[in-house]
């Protein structure tokens, strides 16, 4: 099937399945299978609005007949609503909505992976919606350690990554008490170490990538009474971030890692056992490093981000 539809093709399929010989469920399924496929890999927003038809017409036919697919439909829909992008949180809370009255019916009816799945999505509508002071930080987390609960390292990394991934990252959003401050660090660089206990180079490398830089982030900005140990480590974690990410493959987060890198890179003394000789080579290098970064950010169009990298140099 295309990756895109048109809004009369949506219509047509609707009618075909309608048309069939098919049972009930069987249309139900056809729907939401048709409804995730364009919703993979939409080449426009309207294939995600045209997969919420799709959802919509399934949810018509669940009423309270098929409570799992109805469920499956409103799982659908949530992860539609979820990635439309839009300025303000009303998506979001529908997303939320439609994740909360799946949740239910999922924990009754479905496996526990479906109902782990359901409660890291919901994990990340409720992160998305802090910022519009509309949910909490602690309930996003709540929801992931519950989903960890089934998504454990050795049977499943990549979700297990993911997942610490967003609890790091939630813990360095949370708005502590100056005496919080090193806890909520410190928690975060624990769980992107503990995700990595189990994401490898080889098996994992785009998440391996990722929970490096992030690493790299958190260590950063680790208060510590060693932030030249700490910038040391978080170089050696982007170093094996870019032995993953680089300018031709994947040129954002090549360019993000690079200026992370750089920002470590000009705290550090040249020589750490004669910290009076400066660090004049290290500001060169990283000079150099947002120099590159800051190009690859214009070519793709990511003014802000350029804007900031060439605010950094300035600061040099």
């Amino acid at each position: 099937m295309a990756s895109s539809m048109t809004e009369v093709a949506v219509k047509t399929a609707i009618a075909a399945i309608e048309s069939e010989s098919a049972t009930l469920e069987e249309k139900i399924e056809m729907l939401i299978e048709l409804g995730m496929e364009l919703q993979k890999k939409p080449k426009e927003i309207q294939d995600i609005w045209n997969a919420m038809s799709l959802y919509s017409h399934a949810l018509e036919l669940c009423q309270e007949q098929y409570p799992v697919w109805k469920a499956r439909v409103l799982t659908g829909m949530g992860t539609a609503l979820r990635s439309i992008p839009s300025e303000g949180a009303d998506l979001l809370q529908k997303a939320r909505e439609c994740y909360q009255t799946a949740l239910p019916l999922l924990q009754e009816y479905a496996s526990p992976e479906e109902v782990a799945e359901t409660e890291m999505n919901l994990g990340l509508v409720l992160q998305a919606l802090v910022p519009f002071h509309q949910a909490r930080l602690v309930d996003s987390i709540q929801l992931y350690q519950r989903a960890l609960r089934v998504f454990k390292g050795d049977t499943y990394p990549q979700e297990f990554a993911i997942l610490h991934n967003n609890i790091a990252i939630a813990y360095l959003s949370m708005p502590m008490s100056a005496e919080g401050e090193d806890m909520r660090q410190a928690l975060a660089v624990q769980s992107f170490q503990q995700a990595l206990e189990w994401i490898t180079l080889i098996d994992h490398p785009n998440e391996y990538a990722m929970l490096q830089n992030n690493l790299g982030n958190a260590l950063q900005y680790l208060a510590s009474a060693h932030p030249v140990e700490n910038n040391w480590r978080a170089i050696a974690a982007y170093d094996e971030a870019l032995k993953v990410r680089n300018k031709r493959d994947t040129p954002i987060e090549y360019a993000n890692t690079l200026a992370n890198k750089a920002n470590a890179l000009s705290n550090l003394p040249d020589d750490p056992d004669h910290l009076e000789a400066g660090n004049d080579r290290n500001l060169l290098q990283a000079r150099e490093y947002y120099q590159e970064a800051a190009s690859i950010f214009r070519q793709h169009g990511r003014l802000e981000q350029a804007e900031m990298v060439e605010q950094a140099i300035s600061e040099l």
